[in-house]
């Protein structure tokens, strides 16, 4: 049995690859020619060029594949031209799940994100049923992201068996170019995280996001979404975390977001002029106004996602950005 995996260059797509490869399965990537491929190093795949906004690499890239792993995203806190996150997140997704229609593709695993899931207004944990809008939606990346999953509803309306499921806080090896979570990591480890805005995340250990992958494949039902995550943690239990991990003191100052509005406003426009991506990410500043905290039942019960301690995944994170020269 074949499978194709899109964004199996980066962290979450590498990690699919990783466990299918482990189960056997025959795996085939998707990458754009341009693409780093130090996450493939090692690893038995079929290495194939093409461009989600290229529908006729597409349709050749599934040719004899029963089931499809769409992890491939642009993700980022900025960008200059913000129109990359729609030609990627929205009319990528359209093309590819459209031509995976198109040539038979027996199943596919479409992995959205946990941004594009609501938080009760009133507080507590969001869930794959809270209400959300494209207008509660903070930055591009989101809402392209929640644009995307709008367009996989309608296809699996329409019949496409397709299941959705949507990561927290991803950590753990492969982190080539670090995500918002892993930067974190590395700013920490670096000594360059002298104060904080408190805010809460969901941190999940990325194999365990792969094994959930493909457990939804196999268990997940045609249309359904499901969050995976696991630990629901304020930014300082993360910190007291990985200063245990690296005797590094965490941060005593905690700053008020209002404080620091004004200047990631600043470093934005600045960013906008120069092309410099901004180190005090807007949309991040904006973010850290909600506890990202969800209810991952729906993916322990159903799929049995595995909940692997925070520890060992930050752990695990920690060990590979220093083996790799990060920190």
């Amino acid at each position: 049995m074949k499978a194709l995996v899109t964004g199996a260059t980066g962290f979450v797509g590498a990690a699919v690859a990783r466990a299918l490869v482990r189960t056997g399965v025959s795996v085939r990537v998707l990458a754009r020619p341009e693409a780093d491929l130090r996450n493939l190093d090692g690893l038995p795949v079929e290495q194939v060029a093409g461009d989600l906004r290229d529908p006729t690499s597409l349709r050749a890239a599934l040719k004899d594949c029963r089931h499809l792993y769409h992890v491939a995203a642009h993700y980022a806190l900025w960008a200059k031209d913000p129109s990359i996150f729609y030609d990627i997140n929205v009319a990528g997704t359209r093309n590819l799940l459209e031509a995976a229609r198109a040539v038979g593709v027996e199943r596919t695993v479409y992995c959205s994100t946990i941004g594009a899931i609501g938080l009760p207004p009133e507080g507590g944990l969001g869930t794959e049923e809270t209400p959300v809008s494209l207008e509660q939606m903070a930055g591009h990346y989101k809402r392209s992201k929640y644009l995307a999953e709008q367009e996989v509803h309608k296809l699996a309306k329409e019949g496409l068996p397709v299941v959705i499921v949507n990561p927290s806080a991803p950590v753990g090896e492969g982190d080539i170019k670090p995500t918002p979570t892993g930067q974190v990591i590395v700013d920490f480890m670096r000594g360059r995280m002298p104060a904080y805005i408190e805010t809460g995340m969901n941190i999940i250990d990325v194999d365990d996001v792969a094994t959930g992958h493909l457990l939804a494949m196999e268990k997940g039902r045609q249309g359904e979404r499901y969050i995976l995550g696991s630990k629901n943690l304020l930014l300082r239990e993360v910190f007291d975390i990985l200063s245990t991990l690296t005797g590094i003191k965490a941060p005593a100052l905690k700053l008020p977001r209002g404080a620091v509005l004004p200047l990631a406003y600043l470093n934005h426009w600045f960013a906008n002029v120069t092309g410099i991506p901004p180190r005090i990410p807007l949309e991040g500043v904006k973010m850290a106004k909600y506890k990202m905290h969800y209810d991952c039942s729906k993916a322990i019960r159903e799929l049995g996602l595995p909940q692997h301690p925070p520890e060992i995944a930050l752990g695990k994170a920690v060990q590979w950005f220093k083996s790799h020269g990060y920190a």
